[in-house]
């Protein structure tokens, strides 16, 4: 083994944890382009996506076929025919659907029951369940034109899935649907996932798609190597969609925002748009801060507020290497417990990544600021200044006159910031008392105007 490997990936892996913590137990609904599978990927998405249900993620997957339908009209001789960016679905289109969707059941379910050692499906068990979850309805005339055997989803049975998920299988829904008389419809995949993750209120909607997210700039969608959002606003996003024409293709930039603001108007919190042709970027998307595409949310998912006590488990991770390489004096949980109402943090997605302590003196008009920490992940994104003015503000209502800390490594960080250097004998005397002279902490003050 490479003598370097344990330095890099236990920090990566520790760094990884927070995210299986804040997921385990959650729906995430995953819809994937026909493409991805026409290009080869789909043995290796199926490894990430087990893993995801390995950690505890409940999973519930979508898929498309556009370009196996078209490959199959192709051999056929028969002209596909699209309108309102919908496929017209005739006799000869359905049975070429109903064909696609048959012979990709059987590849999604292999990819699934692979188990080779030395691979990532080595003891995994996924069981994959599939059934007629969804009642349909026709499209119907629209403009003139007969939509024929296209539909749109009427129904989903959110009971018979989540019972399914909740015993630990991963549900398969096919763009298929029937109608109470039983006849079929050509659905679409977007339409399908965004349907189930609004009955199920899922805590993600992720579309793994042929773009690569949203762009910042919409003049630059064509462009290859477009720069994109990497989180926008519910409200934002509904903005965008309406400066934009309607879709007629994936490909479209509002193609896939059309879905992403009715999940998000109807309680879906977080929606992705990720590309399939980069490999691992459902992983990377989960369990990482930035992500590799697009996520829209209905509001923005980074608070600065004060903790409460379910925050007291996500303070431990966050400063435990900090007190084990002596950066921060150590605190056992029920230290940070007692008193959990003096901190601070930021928490981004669910998890904790910053925080500080406040523990004020008003006898001498001065109050300690303590544990600042911000995780190796985000430093350098100002979270750290961000936390100290909160922690300001909150020592100005209680009508003190400075704030110090005691530092062994950051000096230059406050002084940069306002604070300076005075001798211990400046603490209040409560505080000197429990001065380790040992440690030799030097003592920072700023004052509060």
């Amino acid at each position: 083994m490479d003598l370097v490997f344990p330095h890099t990936f236990v920090p990566w892996f520790r760094s990884v944890a927070p995210y299986i913590h804040a997921h385990r137990g959650k729906t995430f609904v995953v819809a994937i382009s026909g493409d991805l599978i026409a290009a080869g990927k789909l043995a290796t998405f199926a490894q990430d996506l087990s893993l995801l249900q390995a950690m505890g993620i409940k999973v519930v997957l979508t898929h498309g076929f556009r370009q196996q339908v078209e490959e199959q009209l192709r051999e056929k001789g028969h002209v596909s025919r699209y309108s309102h960016g919908m496929r017209i679905t005739d006799s000869v289109a359905l049975d070429c659907a109903q064909e696609a969707a048959g012979q990709l059941r059987y590849e999604i379910e292999a990819a699934f029951s692979q188990g080779l050692p030395n691979t990532p499906m080595a003891g995994a068990q996924v069981r994959v369940l599939s059934g007629n979850f969804i009642t349909a309805r026709p499209v119907g005339i629209v403009d003139g034109i007969d939509f024929m055997h296209t539909g749109l989803v009427r129904k989903i049975d959110a009971v018979s899935i989540r019972r399914a998920i909740d015993a630990g299988s991963m549900v398969l829904l096919s763009p298929f649907g029937f109608s109470p008389t039983g006849e079929a419809f050509n659905l679409s995949v977007e339409d399908v996932a965004t349907a189930a993750a609004i009955a199920l209120q899922a805590d993600k909607l992720i579309f793994v798609t042929e773009v690569r997210g949203l762009p910042q700039d919409l003049s630059q969608a064509g462009e290859p190597d477009y720069e994109i959002d990497q989180e926008l606003a519910l409200a934002d996003a509904e903005r965008v969609l309406a400066s934009l024409p309607n879709p007629t293709q994936p490909t479209d930039t509002a193609y896939y925002l059309q879905y992403a603001v009715k999940a998000g108007k109807n309680g879906v919190e977080r929606v992705h748009i990720i590309p399939y042709k980069l490999d691992g970027a459902l992983l990377m998307e989960v369990f990482t801060h930035d992500g590799v595409g697009t996520m829209i949310v209905d509001e923005k998912l980074e608070s600065l507020r004060e903790a409460t006590v379910d925050d007291v488990g996500g303070i431990l991770q966050l400063i435990e290497p900090f007190e084990k390489d002596g950066t921060l004096v150590t605190r056992d949980r029920t230290e940070i417990e007692r008193d959990i109402d003096q901190y601070t943090v930021i928490e981004h997605d669910g998890v904790i990544f910053g925080c500080a302590s406040l523990h004020p003196y008003p006898e001498a008009k001065t109050a300690e600021m303590a544990a600042l920490t911000v995780s190796p992940a985000v430093q350098g994104s100002g979270d750290g200044e961000r936390i100290l003015k909160r922690i300001e503000q909150r020592a100005k209502a209680m009508g003190l006159d400075s704030l110090f800390v005691l530092t062994t490594r950051t000096m230059h960080w406050f002084i940069k910031r306002g604070f300076a250097q005075v001798d211990a004998d400046w603490l209040p005397e409560a505080r000197k008392r429990k001065y380790n002279w040992d440690r030799r902490s030097v003592v920072l003050v700023k004052p509060l105007k």
